[in-house]
């Protein structure tokens, strides 16, 4: 079994669909846990009525410090990461699990593949239209079809649900604070893990997932992610795709010796960057809305 983790944003209807989703096109009774950031739209009664595990803040403390609270809750070893505004389709973990199997290390990240009304450009996202709101979601139509585009396993790739070893996320530090509430915390992550050797970073074809899009990010105050990576690791986000984790599809697997891209190298590019948003003087906080809880009142919650 997984442990499942779910922040929520005052998005009752999605995070509806979602729990339901997984309750009812699992193979298993999976461990769901949810942080509520606000739960001023009724969500937090919901949980509460629905028996499910929560943790609560009154404030949006953002999806880096929501997660990394979660992964500590959970109860077992390997950890699904998913966003509110998602539905799981049948037989999500099962493919999971059979590509648990398939890998002789738990220094591995595994990504579902995702379904949307639109792709965003992202040639591995299936473009299907089940509807853009959990209002006129058509389940009918996405049990029938979800399965319609072929997509097979897919080395080199990332995104989210996220399937993940907590004691690598643990390790490894989970998202990084200074990307907070969000944005480019993702990428951060996968840089880590490469850091830390780790060379699988598979898409599961068969672990499919509906996504309805911005259900949260559309109403935030971005982060810069971009300046931040940047800055901290000495290469672009883009650099990073494009030579390193794309690497893992050539025939070495991106792991000899020989390869340039086993460490994190500064490039020309990224040293350029660095210095033209260093002078810019809006590293790293511009777009961060801190949280300064009043005296007795703590980050979490009761749940």
């Amino acid at each position: 079994m997984f442990s499942i983790v779910i922040p929520s944003w005052n998005n009752l209807p999605h995070l509806k669909l979602a729990v339901e989703s997984l309750l009812r096109n699992s193979s298993a009774e999976h461990e769901i846990i949810v942080h509520l950031n606000e739960g001023s739209d009724g969500s937090l009664e919901w949980v509460k009525a629905q028996g499910i595990r929560y943790t609560h803040t009154d404030k949006n403390v953002g999806v880096c410090m929501s997660v990394n609270h979660l992964m500590a809750q959970t109860s077992h070893e390997w950890v699904l990461y998913m966003n509110d505004d998602m539905v799981a389709a049948p037989g999500w973990d099962t493919a999971f699990v059979h590509a648990l199997k398939t890998c002789d290390t738990d220094l591995a990240l595994f990504f579902g593949t995702l379904i949307q009304p639109v792709t965003g450009g992202h040639p591995d996202i299936i473009k299907c239209n089940f509807g853009e709101t959990p209002a006129t979601f058509d389940e009918a139509a996405f049990l029938r079809d979800y399965l319609q585009a072929a997509r097979g396993d897919k080395e080199g790739m990332a995104m989210q649900p996220t399937l993940v070893h907590k004691k690598w996320w643990a390790i490894l530090g989970g998202y990084s604070l200074e990307f907070s509430p969000g944005m480019s915390s993702d990428d951060d992550l996968l840089m880590k893990f490469w850091v830390a050797g780790c060379r699988n970073f598979r898409m599961v074809g068969a672990s499919r997932f509906y996504h309805f899009g911005m259900a949260s990010t559309g109403r935030i105050t971005h982060n810069q992610g971009g300046h931040i990576f940047t800055m901290k690791w000495g290469i672009t986000q883009r650099e990073f795709y494009r030579n390193y984790i794309s690497s893992l599809r050539n025939k070495d697997g991106g792991n000899t010796p020989e390869n340039p891209h086993n460490a994190v190298r500064p490039t020309w590019l990224g040293k350029l960057r660095r210095v033209r948003y260093a002078l810019k003087r809006n590293y790293p906080l511009d777009g961060i809305e801190a949280w300064d809880p009043a005296p007795g009142q703590g980050y979490w919650g009761k749940g």
